[in-house]
């Protein structure tokens, strides 16, 4: 199957530390890679995870607190150094295109390549991206701002053609497309063969939801149920789901609870406050109620 799989460049809260990046990940998609979050020093954990800068034209921008878009000036400039001409593409809440448009013209003035914002409503659940494989859609989080998560879901994949079929058939080159689609074949003796007998069944298609940063929603399980992967923030432990309540943000034992809700296949937590020397307990925490738990860290590799 197709490469399908998540790169953890950030998964700190919003004091920097120096075990953790502030947020941000690259999600790859066969020859295709899309960032979510774009933090401070998000360029260089491109490098170090040698993620080529050339590959990504579309940016997902969550909200606009610091921690999750102050990257975003920095990797453009170095974009442009790096001679890109390709247009970059960023989804954020529409202030960010007034906040970014007098840092562009004072640091950025001379880009040989179009930065094309685009807004979406953090409020709604609504496809925002879409090309020939996947979709992108919003999850409206609660948050103390405008904020949204992002699912990822492929689109429903084409069935497998037998080479045997072919073979003993001689299935011309144009017509196998169609089988592909689920059309029957006729032979050149009006014999009609039946797709069932020709393919075998096509590849699953996967998803990808990114919560952060949120307090539990519940309601939004619907919309991110059976996933295959769900990164989802935890920046608490249970000790602390007052200040988690304050602050509007969530604990590893309710991110716990919403992949279990959800149904979701795997669960790897992020977003982690400063105060934790070891995440160990907010894994834990996670695992006691959704086994399948993992931690998030800078470098993983996560796969759909």
């Amino acid at each position: 199957m197709e490469i399908f799989e998540v790169h953890i460049l950030g998964c700190g809260s919003a004091l920097p530390t120096t075990r953790h990046n502030a947020s941000s990940q690259v999600v790859r998609i066969g020859n295709k890679q899309f960032m979510i979050d774009c933090g401070e020093g998000t360029q260089l954990q491109l490098r170090r995870s040698h993620i080529h800068f050339s590959f990504i034209n579309h940016i997902f921008i969550s909200h606009l607190h610091g921690d999750h878009c102050f990257g975003l000036i920095g990797m453009i400039s170095t974009f442009g150094l790096l001679g890109r001409t390709a247009p970059l593409h960023i989804y954020a809440d529409k202030m960010l295109r007034k906040l970014m448009k007098e840092q562009l013209d004072f640091f950025c003035k001379e880009l040989k390549y179009q930065v094309i914002f685009h807004d979406i409503d953090a409020t709604k659940h609504q496809v925002i991206y879409e090309d020939n494989t996947i979709t992108v859609h919003t999850i409206p989080q609660k948050h103390r701002i405008p904020c949204c998560g992002f699912l990822f879901t492929e689109k429903p994949k084409k069935r497998h053609i037998r080479r045997d079929m072919i073979d003993a058939y001689n299935i011309p080159e144009y017509k196998r497309r169609g089988i592909k689609e689920g059309e029957d074949y006729i032979t050149p003796e009006g014999e009609t063969i039946p797709n069932a007998r020709l393919t075998t069944d096509a590849d699953p298609s996967r998803s990808y939801a990114y919560c952060s940063d949120t307090l539990p929603c519940p309601e939004n399980c619907p919309l991110i149920a059976g996933a295959d992967l769900l990164y989802h923030e935890a920046t608490f432990a249970t000790s602390e789901a007052t200040r988690a309540q304050a602050t509007f943000h969530s604990t590893a034992a309710q991110a716990a609870h919403i992949a279990a809700e959800a149904g979701v296949k795997k669960l790897v937590i992020g977003h982690f406050s400063s105060r934790y020397d070891d995440e160990s307990t907010l894994l834990a925490e996670a695992q006691e109620i959704f086994p399948n738990s993992h931690i998030a860290d800078e470098g993983k590799v996560f796969h759909v």
